[in-house]
């Protein structure tokens, strides 16, 4: 950690600013309001460890825009930020707070990609719902949690519009979800064929096939690591940073 802070605790100077006009990042000043509205992040700190807090939430818009009433999570923003975050000295941790319903397979797995690849300690917590493709950016976290009132929802790869009923078209499905599978897979404690099983769930869904998890379910099968509160969360992401630091 450099010594670019403020003797205020709550402030982070930016390096890139001369010495007599030096800007901050404060979780309560109006800047950074703005910036939460526009970005959904926030910087804070504890103990000399500073975190980036991050909200994925709505859907995950991909390729094509979505309609303005839609709460969406923009992949083109949060990439970047990702990349950010990995390479700027100043930030030592990751929080991740997970309240999405899905949205676009390859944009959400892109973002899961980059966070499973960070060098730093990351957490992520699911509240509300981490459903569809908002499985793997739970997972994709060094460290999950989830609420005990939040819930999870594993079902097949969907698509709406215009779909050719070739045998092609149902391949090219199945290679999706063998893609979200094995990511899933990978970055959690879940076994392929017990996923699959969840996936493929007939008996719990009236209109659809699949399975809802709650908090405790969703740590019983392995998806995610805790159930927690924010507390656990971040508590659990200092003691991280903790023990990344001591082995740098």
């Amino acid at each position: 950690m450099n010594n670019d802070k403020t003797n205020d605790d709550e402030f982070i100077r930016n390096p890139c600013e001369e010495d007599g006009d030096q800007k901050t990042d404060n979780p309560a000043d109006e800047n950074s309001f703005e910036r939460i509205q526009d970005s959904g992040a926030v910087i804070t700190e504890r103990d000399g460890s500073v975190i980036h807090c991050l909200t994925i939430v709505g859907q995950i818009e991909g390729h094509y825009l979505l309609p303005q009433n839609n709460k969406t999570t923009k992949y083109e923003h949060v990439i970047p930020m990702l990349v950010a975050i990995d390479e700027d000295p100043r930030i030592d941790g990751l929080l991740i707070l997970l309240n999405t319903v899905g949205g676009d397979v390859e944009a959400g797995l892109a973002i899961a990609e980059l966070i499973s690849g960070m060098k730093k300690p990351t957490v992520s917590i699911v509240l509300g719902g981490g459903h569809s493709i908002g499985i793997p950016l739970a997972v994709s976290a060094k460290k999950s949690f989830i609420a005990k009132s939040a819930s999870m929802t594993a079902h097949p790869v969907r698509s709406t519009g215009l779909t050719i009923g070739v045998w092609q078209t149902f391949e090219y499905y199945q290679r999706m979800q063998d893609r979200i599978t094995s990511f899933i897979v990978d970055n959690s404690r879940i076994s392929k064929e017990d996923y699959e099983s969840l996936v493929m769930n007939t008996g719990e869904l009236v209109m659809d096939i699949g399975t809802i998890l709650d908090g405790q379910r969703a740590v019983e099968v392995g998806l995610v690591d805790c159930v927690g509160t924010l507390k656990e969360a971040l508590d659990c992401l200092y003691e991280m940073i903790k023990e990344y630091k001591g082995g740098q």
